[in-house]
């Protein structure tokens, strides 16, 4: 499969989630968090420029997208792609490579694959608002954007 690359929709898309927050803030399940979702590193009481955010950001992506890169082995059209780089920024790359909804999309199960997004809508122990709405606009992303037939 050809490496790809996040799209600005699929940037601005998790940003729309992440928020810009320029002061270290807990996440609500006790991680430290700075810019738009930066952890690494971050500890209470910290600040940032809004262009250190936009490094972090940036820099924090590469990671994710390689993840996908390397673990997906199916074709995707380009919103999917920004979709599994968007719930992997969220749960962690280790999560996604072991993750029902990756080895059902391997086994080209797109529709089940998608279905595996609104299953992670809880952060320690407990269903999340905003973890639900993102993983609808995932799963919507996911398998209705660029005029996906599954």
């Amino acid at each position: 499969m050809q490496k790809m690359t996040i799209s600005q929709a699929g940037i601005d898309f998790i940003k729309g989630y992440e928020a810009l927050r320029l002061q270290a803030y807990d996440d609500g399940v006790g991680v430290w968090t700075i810019g738009y979702g930066h952890t690494r590193g971050v500890k209470k009481g910290d600040k940032i420029t809004a262009a250190q955010a936009e490094q972090y950001f940036r820099d924090d992506l590469g990671p994710f997208e390689k993840a996908i890169n390397d673990a997906v082995t199916v074709p995707l059209q380009q919103a999917q792609y920004d979709a599994l780089v968007s719930f992997t920024f969220n749960v962690g790359a280790g999560t996604f490579k072991s993750s029902t909804l990756l080895r059902l999309l391997n086994e080209g199960d797109y529709i089940g694959a998608a279905n595996e997004f609104l299953k992670w809508d809880k952060a320690g122990g407990k269903v999340m608002a905003g973890l639900t709405r993102r993983r609808k606009d995932e799963y919507n992303r996911f398998l209705f954007a660029d005029g996906f037939q599954p």
